[in-house]
């Protein structure tokens, strides 16, 4: 009885790990260029935990990663210059301390310096990965939709959007940003579109997720009984050896 036990409580805890990840779905469901997250779980051989006719190995449920879905999410419009959006599977480049970080989330201001940030401060970087400065006395800014920054005639440069291919490589790094693990280098995404004025929402889908709430929810709490009823089983199995010696 104790195998069932131990490979129930396995699936439990790959199951309240997919609890939370569900959770901070719902909770960044308005969060801009989120992507929503699902765990991959896989089976594991591993040695039973007694002799009791268990077949060897004995199967345990395991954590395989979170698996991140990089659709598009729908762009809405802010009226904000420095507000854009992507259009495609590019991202923008932002030059940290740590190195290069790569977002969807394109909420851009102009800091004390005129540079071009994020909402962290930290620069976004243009073609080339420099810095891109501007000079809010010389008009109203325009980017096209190929990331070219003008002030009426004069082009200022043009904010860098990239793409990888192999989107396994990201990883989170907190503040919506994501970092290269792989030693494969980021190439230009020329045909991706930047939308000024405009931002991508997140691409959770809260009903989905609700419904997926409910269901894990339930496998957990049925999962839960299986293991009760095991170890009543195991219980009362010692009793009649007891009353039997």
């Amino acid at each position: 009885m104790d195998n069932a036990i131990y490979v129930g409580l396995s699936r439990q805890m790959v199951l309240r790990r997919e609890l939370d990840l569900i959770a901070n779905n719902v909770a960044n469901a308005d969060t801009v260029g989120f992507k929503v997250e699902s765990l991959m779980a896989r089976a594991e051989p591993g040695a039973p935990a007694a002799n009791d006719g268990a077949p060897r190995p004995v199967k345990f449920v395991i954590d395989g990663g979170v698996a991140r879905d990089f659709g598009q999410g729908g762009l809405f419009s802010t009226g904000s210059d420095l507000d854009l959006g992507v259009e495609g599977d590019g991202f923008f480049e932002i030059v940290t301390d740590d190195g290069p970080r790569y977002t969807r989330d394109g909420r851009f201001r102009l800091d004390e310096l005129g540079r071009i940030t994020n909402q962290a401060g930290q620069p976004v970087a243009g073609d080339g990965g420099g810095e891109i400065v501007i000079n809010p006395e010389d008009g109203k800014v325009t980017i096209a939709a190929d990331g070219a920054i003008s002030q009426g005639e004069n082009l200022l440069g043009r904010v860098a959007v990239v793409r990888f291919d192999d989107l396994s490589a990201l990883e989170k790094t907190g503040d919506n940003l994501l970092r290269n693990t792989s030693n494969l280098q980021p190439e230009p995404a020329p045909d991706v579109r930047v939308r000024q004025g405009m931002l991508e929402s997140s691409n959770v889908k809260p009903i989905l997720e609700i419904t997926r709430l409910i269901e894990v929810t339930r496998a957990y709490e049925s999962i839960t009984k299986m293991m009760e009823s095991s170890a009543d089983l195991s219980r009362r199995a010692v009793e009649r050896m007891g009353r039997a010696n």
